[in-house]
């Protein structure tokens, strides 16, 4: 009976972990579904602009699926999900162990205050005002060729190269952008 408290325990603890992040960050962690996965990589391209050293990002990593994805679609490249919320993040940091892509790598933070100079792809599933603050950031850091895809809400006051809809229940919308020298 005491491991049957414990489990309770720990599984009423995880939750409020998640819901006190919510309530922190605003957003909850969702992942992204199977569906607009595929959509995502198959609306990338096989190469990326930039050297080989440029990081591909995934902002606001979540439980790790799609940065696991990523890190095999583009195993020369550096691959790094940054989660604030500690338990998807810990969820996403196992995951990318067992998956075992030596470019994966998850780190605890606030994506927000990441340096993204250097970045050849920035992902993101992020609410509408999330991206509203990030259009500028990754206007100012990200190098011009640099490409960012963002699933289910547009960044404000950018212009996608490309947008295509996910076969989902929900017709999840995806786009891609290219870093200009002029955005």
């Amino acid at each position: 009976m005491s491991v049957d408290i414990a489990v309770l325990i720990g599984c009423l603890a995880s939750i409020a972990l998640v819901f006190v992040w919510t309530l922190i960050t605003g957003s909850p962690p969702t992942p992204t579904s199977a569906p607009v996965r595929r959509t995502i990589m198959a609306l990338l391209p096989a190469r990326l602009p930039g050297a080989e050293s440029q990081p591909v990002y995934e902002l606001g990593a979540g439980w790790g699926g799609l940065s696991v994805a990523l890190a095999a679609r583009y195993p020369d490249r550096p691959v790094v999900g940054i989660e604030v919320s500690p338990l998807p993040w810990l969820v996403a940091k196992l995951r990318g162990a067992v998956a075992g892509h030596a470019n994966l790598s998850v780190r605890y933070g606030d994506f927000r205050k990441a340096d993204l100079s250097d970045a050849a792809l920035v992902v993101c599933y992020l609410s509408a005002d999330l991206l509203a603050e990030l259009g500028p950031k990754l206007a100012g850091e990200m190098p011009p060729g640099a490409l960012v895809v963002s699933s289910t809400f547009a960044i404000p006051d950018w212009q996608p190269m490309d947008r295509v809809t996910a076969k989902d229940i929900y017709k999840s919308p995806v786009y891609l952008y290219e870093r200009e020298a002029s955005v």
